[in-house]
């Protein structure tokens, strides 16, 4: 006698062949989990993990934006089953960036933050990343260059524009996250901004905002009317100083 198809087969099988004729419309979340949790172990039922991922992080979304180590505190969920979890993740900040790339982006906090807050939300330190745009406001690059507390003697307008000159920037976008959750800006963003407006003016550089990224919140500057008032206060001063 031939072996017995495990019984969750016929059971994933259809899942399947739904999400091919039909897209996800009409699945419960928990399905969709079901069959990310089955990627990576495909002969596993993974039905009871996928529920309770649902029941832990509410919603569809709360279990893809879970850190991977909170789905792994699961029973029966191990680093093979999050490889789909994972995978998804990826693809998605992967789909942002390219996204991104092709489009201006000045008037758009909103999407800067769409591509920032995948790669952003889960770190437990502070992380101070610049944006690099050309004169049509397309992204050239995006880098880290500062971690851990941030303030005034730990963040060096230097390092900045000489990265700006290396990428022959014309503009710039700063970023950085608050792990506290609370995208508003403290006394010491503040005074960082006005330093790198100041740093960026000085060079002929664009200051376009600064994003602060909290919990599926953030905080724009220029959206704020600060960036403006920023560069107001910096032209004011060097006219004072050439009377």
């Amino acid at each position: 006698m031939g072996e017995s198809k495990p019984k969750t087969e016929g059971h994933r099988k259809r899942l399947r062949e739904k999400l091919i004729k039909s897209g996800i419309t009409g699945f419960h979340d928990y399905e969709i989990v079901e069959l990310l949790l089955t990627l990576g172990t495909p002969r596993k039922d993974c039905k009871q993990q996928a529920k309770a991922a649902i029941k832990k992080f509410k919603t569809l979304r709360g279990v893809l934006e879970a850190p991977l180590e909170e789905l792994q505190e699961i029973k029966g969920i191990g680093p093979h089953n999050v490889f789909g979890i994972k995978l998804v993740q990826e693809v998605g900040r992967e789909f942002l960036k390219e996204k991104i790339l092709k489009k201006p982006i000045c008037k758009s906090s909103k999407e800067v933050f769409d591509y920032l807050y995948h790669s952003m939300r889960d770190l437990r330190k502070e992380v101070f990343k610049v944006i690099f745009l050309d004169g049509k406001n397309h992204i050239i690059e995006a880098e880290d260059l500062f971690k851990g507390t941030l303030n005034l003697s730990s963040v060096y307008p230097r390092e900045i524009i000489k990265s700006a000159i290396k990428h022959n920037a014309a503009s710039l976008i700063f970023a950085h996250n608050h792990p506290s959750g609370s995208p508003e800006p403290s006394s010491s963003d503040r005074e960082i901004t006005k330093e790198l407006i100041a740093a960026s003016n000085t060079m002929q550089i664009k200051v376009l905002d600064h994003i602060i990224i909290g919990d599926n919140r953030y905080f724009s500057f220029a959206d704020e009317g600060l960036i403006e008032e920023y560069n107001l206060n910096f032209l004011s001063l060097k006219r004072d100083k050439n009377v």
